[in-house]
């Protein structure tokens, strides 16, 4: 009797071992193989990193289809735009005519007789030697005054650092010459080129005492 339980108790035991040999997961049973489980990984992996590549790639290509354009065109605008040329205001001709000079005024001259030196500045493309003159009076906050003219389609400078016109005589007043040249007409219908040495200068005898003499006749 005790034989036969024996022997059924092992074969119950055998029986248990064979199904969990049969049913079981751990790596020890079924043929469990590693290295197709380590495949499975590297290629999702594989897959992660090109779709990384790809989107990399397209912020890319993107940035710079936004970007370039915008870069040339900026530079092209600035360096199409700007010319220069050169200005200059004197008023020495009233140093040799002190006499007839407004006694108030006396001061405010400039011993060398120069309101704006010589100096490169820049303009741009259509304009006229009024505008030129306008902005650096504003940008280097030196008084100016003019009038516009109707009749003559331009602008009439009548003050320049305070100096007017009939200040130093019946006959004086500013004049203005283009590369040695006094246009015979105001200062806003003249074009500028690149290059152009413009002069403003005081007279105090209607254009005779600066070479003007014959933009009057």
């Amino acid at each position: 009797m005790k034989k036969n339980k024996i022997i059924i108790s092992m074969l119950i035991v055998i029986l248990l071992a064979f199904a969990f040999w049969y049913g079981g997961d751990a790596p020890s049973l079924r043929g469990w193989n590693p290295e197709e489980n380590d495949s499975v990984v590297v290629e999702q992996s594989n897959e992660e990193e090109q779709s990384t590549t790809s989107v990399e790639t397209s912020l890319t290509k993107a940035k710079e289809e936004i970007e370039i354009p915008f870069v040339e065109e900026q530079a092209t605008i600035v360096s199409n735009g700007e010319l220069t040329c050169t200005m200059s205001i004197r008023c020495d001709t009233i140093l040799n005519n002190i006499e007839w000079l407004d006694s108030e005024k006396v001061e405010i001259i400039p011993k060398d007789g120069v309101i704006f030196a010589e100096k490169t500045v820049v303009f741009y493309e259509g304009e006229s030697v009024f505008d030129v003159l306008l902005r650096e009076m504003k940008s280097n906050k030196i008084h100016m005054e003019f009038v516009n003219v109707p009749i003559y389609n331009s602008a009439y400078i009548e003050a320049i650092a305070n100096l007017y016109e009939f200040d130093c005589g019946e006959l004086s007043g500013w004049m203005y010459k283009v590369n040695g040249w006094f246009p015979n007409y105001g200062c806003s219908q003249y074009q500028l080129k690149a290059g152009d040495k413009i002069e403003w200068v005081y007279t105090c005898d209607l254009g005779a005492d600066v070479g003007g003499q014959y933009t009057t006749q």
